[in-house]
């Protein structure tokens, strides 16, 4: 018997994490694994897809392994039931690559809801180019072996005559176990590699080796078993869980599967025959557009060209009404609009300019609001020209050149901003225009990140969901620097000392934190990219596989956007921005309910108003685009913007660099004043001067380097991008350009020098201007509507988070401090949005200042409720009473549960004060709205209709809320407490001991007490610790007067955080210091009381009145429980009893020091049960 060599085995059946339900192998580690065994080639064969084949193909070429692609299916049964049968297609050429591309498409574009979508034998013709294997033990072949041999036969030659290029009878062993026998699932193989031999021996079909890899080393097993858990909702220890994997499948060597098949050399020898036959070549990075249509007799250049010169010739006319002005001005503008377009024509982009402005006019004419621009595409006047983009580049001295380089060719790239409600109307519009076929958006894969992990794993291990949630908290959530959990582990010290306790104290989370640093990172789900457009110039397989996702109707691609750039496609930018939907919905309301507003256009806004900075400069800028966060608040209080471009540097210098560098402070200082401005040259002045002389942007690098150093503006960009790499030698050779193009220009080597230092400081800091430019308007924009039609605005922003309550809270009360006022939700008045609402203000012709209640923004209140209530109000009228209501509106889409919803948000008071009454009365008038249905029916069947209302007594004895319920019901239908501050319920008990509100705190330093609920907790990672603790608290708390942060160190949050709960009373011991960085007051916390504990630590006693009577014994009986409070380290409140008579005080007495009571609310709720009057005095 021949031995084979070796070294002369090819895998052809490997997972990788890409087959999201069972993979753990990571396409670089697989590589690595086998270019350490010296393998030359191997395939993965994930399941039903290719997600990875294209990093897979880059990966092992660079490693020079020879990539085979193929794909593990999922087959249908004959009957469509039962488990699945399995095969694996192999592509030998590109032509099988392309046919198993529309394959894979069929099989999920066809798909029927399943998770792993099933491939159906029909669908398999015209197979050129392909190899199938069989499936093995779990292939049809293999199944009819074990169960029904006499059709094994049949099915062979279905499949041969199905796969002409090649079938191939697959088989498979496993080494035995420990105990020297083989695994139950190993003894089936070994049969059915017994009668797959002599079947393909008789039939003289071809046989091959393989080994279902899932894993890489034997000892990832557990690993594997706990990813597969998380994947399909199971539990590892579940004995009802089927466990479809065994320890055998990792990563055999050849030299094991060459020991286990040395009886069969020619099924080892075949995995070198098929790769041998496995040539797939990918061409890659070389995009390719679809051609744009044209008028007969026009080329795609002469349309290109006409559409700019039109385009300009329209802008002119916008920018400078003015005849004489225009005249002057359109030499510069022609001027650069030919050499945008020579440029443009010359890379061969005039296509892709084309595309993108059709679809983009398309969205305006077709009423999608579209984005001034985004990204460095708005420093092209040609885009400007054509409407791409909606900002004059000239103005802003934008660069085109940082947008398309001339000499560093590379593909434009259009971001475009959509109004989020609209951009499916667009991508409609492309998929009609250019087909289905060709027009798809892009996959994405989400990965398990560090505080999930924790979460699914200790879900699979059974962990309590307390200390895996405890565990999840303490990894810190840093968008900007995700934490790996490694890292966590290396940086916290409470998960360390959990993690290395964890044997000690009998806990899991050494097991949950081992098995988590595994498989952290994997695939876990598939998802769709934000704004990701594909247009392909043919059918999209031609590129890519698609892909549909459970629920979806659309199909996406399977590589995803890195990947789908290198196999040649262009990705479309269609982004959808909320703000250009509230943009749209506020101009819509400033039109409708002002007069003088019809022909408002919020495009020809001036932006020199004062009123606007004002509003910018106070600081007053919650749900102004890109301003709204708060140390966006106090940059813009310190810097008090005056001109649009101060507002387009703010963008700019809102980021870390520029402040952690101190240039902010500079920015500021200089605009103010109180540092000299510096433009280094009077050349340079207008390039500095609108930002003080301080380099802000990137194109103001590239002018310098430009004006000073002679460079093109496209070596200029090259420069840029140079500085930002920071390549020791590349910048060693850039600064002798600059230097000596600068003394060729006649400037100094020392100015030269100095600016290139500079340059090369704020490089990494620069930002592009053109995409600030861009989005300033936008930010200007909702600053004047939010200045002068605050209600409209404010409607539209509540609108457009209407799903997101803790939002439309910080919208509210900003309506509230800007003097608008937000009616209830009101069943007859309310609609589904927030709307303004004409007021005495619109009376007099002004904008109005209040806004009605959106009944959408209701939790468990959706836009068809809502609309079948508007529907049964415009048709009948205001609803009369609650029994009208439910008897006029379809209870098929008005649950029961709508309307608890909406009595607990006070959307019904107008018809009833008593919401507790409400509740109670909705069965009844459910039954009774049924019953007249019923009797109206019946009355129609025998002709004599019966109309009658039927009356609905109201319950009797049902109490009204107390304080606490009304608001508590607010807060679970609303999101929020609306008809009163949570502080009410407990204002007047602690006022009677911290007297001073919030809002009297401003200018108070030291010592301060501060008094309110806790409405926001948020943690962050803070650079300097000395306590080895590096998580900083921020507590808001709010009085009703006003809100305040404070400061809560880790050691005092600690302390006292079994007393920090959200909606809960704190009453805080603080610090009080003056912050100069942020510009305002800043708390620290020293001490934190819950509403008990405060109490009792300023409580001087508690005055029980004891009535004639009561026996003594039993007042003791209540006292009791409530002795003392050591656990508070006070020694509660002492006990002052009035015994009272009839008409007189009979004796007062304070009871012994050993009776003092800790002021529980159990105790307060059983005096009163026991009617004892008690106060606490102070």
């Amino acid at each position: 018997m021949n031995t084979p060599d070796p070294s002369k085995f090819v895998h052809l059946r490997c997972h990788t994490e890409f087959s999201v339900f069972d993979g753990t192998i990571r396409i670089n580690d697989l590589l690595e694994k086998v270019a350490s065994l010296g393998q030359a080639a191997i395939a993965i064969s994930d399941l039903a897809n290719l997600f990875g084949f294209v990093k897979f193909y880059k990966g092992a070429r660079k490693k020079g392994i020879k990539p085979i692609v193929a794909c593990d299916f999922m087959l249908d049964t004959a009957t469509g039931a039962g488990e699945a049968h399995r095969l694996v297609i192999i592509a030998t050429n590109n032509k099988g690559y392309l046919r198993l591309c529309e394959i894979i498409s069929k099989v999920w574009i066809e798909n029927d809801g399943q998770d792993i979508a099933r491939l159906k034998k029909e669908w398999l013709t015209d197979t050129e180019g392909l190899i199938a294997l069989s499936g093995a033990v779990d292939g049809d072949i293999g199944q009819a072996l074990l169960n029904k041999p006499e059709t094994a036969p049949k099915l062979l030659e279905d499949w041969v005559s199905r796969f002409p290029d090649g079938f191939y009878i697959e088989i498979q062993r496993e080494f035995p176990e420990a105990s020297g026998r083989l695994s139950s699932r190993g003894a089936i193989k070994e049969k059915y590699t017994e009668l797959a031999l002599q079947l393909a021996a008789k039939h003289g079909v071809p046989v091959v080796a393989t080994h279902p890899i899932q894993f890489l080393e034997a000892e990832d097993f557990d690993d594997h078993d706990v990813r597969v858990c998380i994947a399909r909702g199971e539990i590892l220890n579940d004995p009802k869980r089927p466990h479809r994997f065994t320890p055998q499948q990792y990563f055999y060597t050849s030299q094991q599967m060459c020991e286990l098949f040395a009886d069969v050399p020619s099924a080892i020898h075949n995995t070198i025959e098929i790769a041998k036959r496995c040539n797939v070549t990918l061409q890659l990075g070389k995009p390719q557009l679809p051609i744009f249509p044209t008028p007969p007799e026009v080329t795609v250049k002469e349309h290109f060209v006409l559409l700019a010169q039109e385009g300009l010739a329209k802008r002119l006319q916008f920018l400078y009404p003015d005849e004489n002005d225009r005249r002057e001005k359109a030499p510069i503008y022609q001027e650069r609009l030919s050499k945008e377009i020579d440029v443009i024509i010359s890379m061969g982009f005039e296509g892709y300019f084309l595309i993108v402005q059709d679809f983009i006019n398309w969205g305006k004419n077709n009423g999608v609001p579209v984005g001034p621009g985004r990204g460095s595409g708005a420093g092209s006047l040609v885009a400007y020209s054509l409407g791409i983009t909606g900002l004059d580049p000239l103005q802003y001295d934008l660069l085109f050149e940082r947008f398309l380089n001339p000499e560093r060719v590379s593909m434009p790239d259009f971001d475009v901003d959509f109004c989020q409600d609209n951009r499916e109307k667009v991508i409609d519009y492309v998929k009609e225009k250019y087909g289905l076929d060709a027009v798809s958006q892009i996959v994405t894969f989400g990965t398990l990140g560090a505080k999930a992990v924790v979460r699914d794993v200790g879900r699979v291990l059974q962990v309590p969901y307390a200390v895996c949630d405890q565990l999840s908290k303490l990894i810190p959530h840093v968008p900007a620097d995700p934490y790996t959990l490694q890292r966590a582990l290396d940086e916290i010290p409470e998960i360390q000392n959990m993690y290395n306790d964890s044997e000690k104290t009998g806990s899991d989370i050494k097991m949950i934190i081992d098995h988590s640093l595994k498989i952290e990172g994997l695939t876990r789900n598939t998802g769709t990219h934000a704004g990701g457009v594909l247009i392909a110039p043919s059918k999209l397989t031609d590129f890519t596989p698609l892909y549909k996702l459970p629920g979806s109707s659309s199909a996406v691609s399977q590589y995803d956007k890195g990947d789908i750039e290198d196999v040649g496609l262009v990705k479309f930018d269609f982004l959808g921005l909320r703000n250009l939907t509230i943009l749209d919905w506020a101009v819509r309301y400033v039109k409708e309910y002002n007069e003088a507003q019809k022909d408002f256009d919020i495009e020809r806004l001036p932006l020199d108003d004062k009123a606007t900075y004002k509003l910018l400069s106070d600081g007053n800028t919650t749900a102004v685009f890109q301003l709204e966060s708060d140390g966006m608040k106090n940059l813009l209080m310190k810097l008090k913007p005056s001109t649009f471009e101060d507002i387009v540097a703010v963008l700019a210098l809102f980021r870390p660099g520029p402040l952690d560098s101190g240039m902010v402070d500079d920015f500021v200082d200089r605009k103010h004043g109180r540092a000299t401005v510096d433009y280094f040259h009077k050349d340079l002045e207008s390039v500095l001067k609108p930002t003080y002389g301080v380099i802000v942007y990137q194109e103001q690098v590239m002018l310098i380097s430009q004006i000073i150093g002679g460079y093109s503006l496209g070596g200029a960009d090259i420069l840029r991008r140079a500085m930002g790499k920071k390549k020791h030698d590349e910048m060693a050779r850039q600064r002798e350009i600059f230097v000596n193009g600068a003394l060729e220009r006649g400037y100094k080597a020392e100015l030269a020098t100095r600016l290139f230092d500079l340059m090369e400081m704020f490089a990494s800091y620069g930002f592009n201007k053109s995409h600030s430019v861009a989005y300033a308007l936008i930010a200007y924009q909702t600053a004047w509507l939010k200045t002068y039609h605050p209600a409209e605005f404010m409607a539209a922003t509540m609108t457009s988070d209407m799903n997101d309550t803790d939002k439309v809270e910080i919208f509210w009360e900003d309506c509230l401090l800007n003097g608008l006022k937000l009616l209830a939700p009101n069943i007859n008045t309310s609609n589904y949005r927030f709307e303004p609402v004409r007021d005495e203000e619109s009376a007099k012709g002004l904008p109005p200042k209040t806004i009605g209640y959106g009944l959408g923004a209701i939790k468990g209140v959706g836009q068809n409720v809502v609309e079948e209530i508007v529907r049964a109000r415009e048709e009948g009228g205001a609803f009369k009473d609650f029994a009208d209501l439910i008897r006029r509106v379809d209870r098929n889409i008005v649950s029961r549960r709508a309307i608890e919803a909406l009595i607990k948000a006070g959307a019904m008071d107008v018809l009833h004060a008593n919401r507790a009454l409400l509740i109670a009365m909705i069965d009844n008038c459910f039954q009774a709205a049924n019953q007249e249905e019923e009797n109206k029916n019946q009355g129609n069947l025998f002709g004599d209709s019966d109309d009658a209302a039927i009356e609905v007594p109201e319950p009797k004895g049902i109490k009204e809320w107390t304080l606490a319920e009304v608001l508590e019901a607010e807060k679970e239908s609303i999101g929020f407490y609306f008809s009163s501050d949570l502080f009410g319920i407990w204002k007047s008990e602690v006022r009677k001991f911290i007297k001073t509100p919030i809002k009297n705190l401003e200018n108070t330093q030291g010592q301060v007490t501060i008094a309110g609920v806790l409405t926001d907790i948020r943690s962050t990672i803070s650079k300097k610790s000395d306590r080895g603790d590096n998580r900083l608290f921020f507590l808001t708390i709010d009085d009703g007067s006003g809100s305040i942060e404070i400061l809560c160190p880790p050691h005092i949050y600690e302390n006292f955080k079994s007393r920090i709960k959200k909606d809960s009373l704190l009453v805080i011991q603080a610090n009080a210091k003056f912050n100069s960085f942020v510009n305002r007051m800043r708390y620290t916390a020293e001490a934190i009381f819950d509403y008990q504990t405060a109490r009792e630590n300023w409580a001087r006693q508690i005055e029980i009145e004891v009535k004639n009577g009561f026996a003594f014994d039993e007042f003791k009986k209540i006292l009791a429980p409530f002795r003392g409070a050591p656990e508070n380290n006070l020694p509660g409140v002492s006990v002052h009893v009035i015994y009272t008579q009839e008409k007189e005080y009979s004796c007062a007495f304070k009871l012994g020091s050993d009776w003092n009571v800790r002021l529980d609310e159990k105790l307060i709720e059983k005096m009163d049960y026991a009617k004892l009057k008690h106060r606490v005095v102070y």
